[in-house]
This record gives structure tokens, sequence and C-alpha cells, in this order.
């Protein structure tokens, strides 16, 4: 039973979603923040559960290799559009659409490979990319929900946060392509 749980915890992820997406866009803007927060904060929580106890257990699978990061891309862009459609941080759409374009561009050759046989899990700047996106949202969430006010300031550093997580990003696509050269040639 056990070597299921990983799996379990990605689908569960997967379920916040809608929960998230209904916190951070439709709810009472007085409590969105914190219901958002709690949201997210919890599929973090299960990104990390989920992982480690695959690894623990030895029960790292291939839909594990392929849902879990796409768990993570739904929540991590329904969350930065938050940021960057909704007040109070409104950071610019080009951390959103550059972001969305390399975890859409990813997953498309991710599948195409898939396809062929080929899985390439996430390597140290993927989980460091997603790790950096989950703190920056969980921050920016955390400072919209206890702050009485979002100081300018507040919202230069989230935005200057999240340029560095757009180079992060995209390094790691660069290193996901770098990764699946060889590959291709032996297909």
């Amino acid at each position: 039973m056990r070597k299921y749980i990983p799996n379990i915890l990605t689908i569960v992820r997967f379920m916040i979603v809608p929960f998230f997406v209904y916190a951070m866009f439709i709810a009472d803007r007085d409590y969105a923040a914190y219901y958002s927060l709690f949201f997210f904060v919890i599929a973090s929580i299960t990104d990390y559960i989920d992982g480690t106890l695959a690894r623990k257990w030895d029960v790292v699978s291939d839909f594990g290799k392929i849902m879990d990061p796409l768990a993570d891309k739904v929540i991590v862009l329904c969350a930065l559009a938050g940021l960057v459609w909704m007040p109070p941080f409104q950071l610019s759409p080009a951390i959103f659409f550059i972001i969305f374009l390399r975890e859409a561009g990813i997953t498309f050759v991710r599948e195409i490979y898939q396809n062929k046989g080929i899985v390439v899990a996430a390597d140290k700047w993927g989980k460091l990319k997603t790790v950096m996106q989950m703190f920056g949202i969980i921050f920016a969430l955390a400072a919209w929900a206890f702050l009485p006010e979002i100081s300018s300031a507040l919202i230069t550093g989230v935005s200057i946060w999240f340029w560095l997580v757009v180079c992060i990003t995209l390094l790691s696509g660069f290193n996901y392509i770098k990764a699946l050269l060889p590959r291709r040639n032996n297909v």
C-alpha cells in the first residue's frame, strides 16, 4: 500500500488546485489571502512529503516523475497568475508568461520523450526552481495575509525575487533539454 502514497499525495495536490484558484480569484478579498496561503502551503507540504517518501521507500514511479512536476506547475502557475493580475502585488506579466512558456515547453517535450520510453526526472536546478517558486509565493501570500499594508519596497523585493526565479527557471529548462540531447540520438 505504501508504494501508492506518494502518488496519492500528488493527486491530492491536483485536487487542491480548484480550492486555491477559488480562494485567489473569487473569494471575498478580506479572506482571500488567508485561504490562498493555506491551500498553497498544504500543496507545498504534500509536494515535499511525496518526494521524500518516494525516495525513502524507493517507490519512484514514472507516474510520479511526470505527474509530480505537473502538479507543481499547475499550482505554481495559478499562484503566479494571482500575483501578476490580482492586487496587491501585480507583478510584471512577463514573469508569468516566461515561466508559463518554459513550463509548457518542457511539459510538451517531456510528453514526447515519455511516449518514446524516455523519462527524465527533475534535476537539482529543477528542484531549486520549484523551491524558489514556492518560497516566493508563500512569502508573498503571507505578506498579503498578515501585513496591514504592502509597501512599494516589498513589492519591488518580491518582483526582484521572481525575476531571479525566472532566470533559474530558464536555466533549469536549458539543463533539461541538454540532458535529453544524448538520449535523442539513441532513439
